[in-house]
């Protein structure tokens, strides 16, 4: 039992040390608990051996405390019926008995001790579990809770989705297609400006040749 204990006492120790260097804590605890669950079933199973051997060795230190009693008062019988030699036979073996009956006792009384040790282990090892357990479940949270806190971060960070940046870049543009339907548009009033102050030239000189045409025809006649 001691060495046990002694081992349980080494893993506990060693859990803290491993949780501090693991990359996944969660991975570390749910082979402990597998380990410590196995022991459990294991201990579960000795301590049942243990009661019923426990329970045997009282039978059997009860009994030969019986026979022992019973010899005596059959030793008693033979004496009072004159038969010294049945009372001795009988007394002998009722030492035989008693002393069979202190053994038996001192057997129980040590079984009775381990079976008490390892009910105690017991105790201590489905305390553990559950400590540990509520621990598991304490890690699992706060790893998730890291998750979304990274997940939060990416989310709002420089390099990640920046609808400022967004909007600015469809400002830009929208700027530049305005700019470029403004010019668009200037050509055009440029060239039918253009082509009217050229109708304007052709009709100006059209007119001065009639002018010159008419001076010649009156200059001939």
């Amino acid at each position: 039992m001691t060495v046990i204990k002694r081992v349980r006492d080494i893993t506990v120790a060693t859990l803290n040390d491993r949780l501090e260097k693991a990359e996944d804590p969660v991975r570390v605890i749910d082979q402990f608990l597998w380990s410590t669950h196995q022991e459990i079933t294991q201990s579960e199973g000795l301590q049942r051996q243990y009661a019923a051997h426990t329970d045997s060795l009282y039978r059997q230190w009860k009994d030969a405390e019986k026979w022992a009693d019973k010899r005596e008062q059959q030793a008693l019988t033979a004496l009072k019926a004159g038969e010294e030699n049945v009372a001795k036979l009988a007394l002998q073996d009722k030492v035989i008995h008693e002393e069979s009956a202190q053994r038996y006792r001192d057997l129980y009384q040590q079984s009775r001790s381990e079976l008490n040790d390892l009910e105690l282990l017991l105790q201590e090892l489905r305390s553990e579990y559950r400590a540990v357990y509520d621990r598991r479940q304490f890690y699992v949270a706060r790893m998730e809770s890291i998750r979304l806190q990274q997940r939060l971060n990416a989310r709002f960070s420089p390099g990640g989705a920046d609808t400022s940046q967004m909007f600015r870049k469809i400002d830009d543009r929208l700027t530049d297609i305005e700019l470029e339907t403004r010019s668009l548009r200037d050509l055009r009033r440029m060239g039918q400006e253009t082509l009217l102050h050229a109708g304007e030239v052709v009709k100006n000189t059209i007119e001065r040749e009639l002018e010159e045409l008419k001076r010649k025809l009156q200059q001939g006649g």
